[in-house]
């Protein structure tokens, strides 16, 4: 004679431990962030174009945007206008006689300091995005919609995204998995 089947058992999971690993995670983010170097550049700026600047021979790309490209056209009323080159004279009138404080937390692979910079009245990235010079990260969201309704800068006007206009001119990534390296800062 058998012994009766056993249905399985299902083990109901307490929400105690999905909270639990992610109080680990974010514990073991915040230790990550408090250990990761920084450095802290300071000085007179100059802008190399739409998300770049120069401190004293350091170059610097600010981090949560995307500028145009310097050589980059945009479509506005059928004309074709220098939305790069007006775009690098927007950041160069933002940082021009203030100094520029950047905490930059690691560089690229084209060993450019990436920094959160501030020059006069506050973060230089938001300032860029809100005047409708960029595409933007979604920390910077609040910014690129008003800068879209406003329709400001390159948002009056018909544009390639930068990372698009880069690639199709060969400047882009070959690597097809650039952008995750991008996202984590390599």
């Amino acid at each position: 004679m058998r012994p009766p089947r056993r249905s399985p058992r299902r083990r109901s999971r307490s929400p105690l431990g999905a909270i639990v690993v992610l109080a680990c995670i974010a514990a073991l983010a915040a230790l990550v962030a408090l250990v990761a170097p920084t450095t802290t550049l300071r000085g007179e700026a100059r802008a190399v174009d739409g998300d770049t600047l120069n401190i004293a021979g350091t170059p610097i790309r600010l981090v949560g945007f995307d500028a145009v490209e310097l050589d980059q056209t945009c479509l506005r009323d059928g004309t074709e206008w220098p939305c790069g080159r007006e775009a690098r004279a927007h950041l160069a009138d933002l940082v021009a006689g203030r100094e520029a404080v950047c905490v930059s937390a690691g560089r690229d692979r084209y060993r450019r300091e990436l920094a959160r910079c501030e020059a006069g009245d506050g973060d230089l990235g938001a300032a860029m995005v809100r005047a409708g010079w960029a595409v933007a990260d979604p920390e910077y969201a609040l910014a690129l919609a008003e800068a879209r309704l406003g329709h400001r800068g390159i948002w009056n006007s018909r544009f390639d995204d930068p990372a698009v206009w880069r690639r199709t001119r060969g400047e882009g990534d070959a690597d097809p998995w650039s952008w995750l390296w991008r996202w984590f800062g390599a």
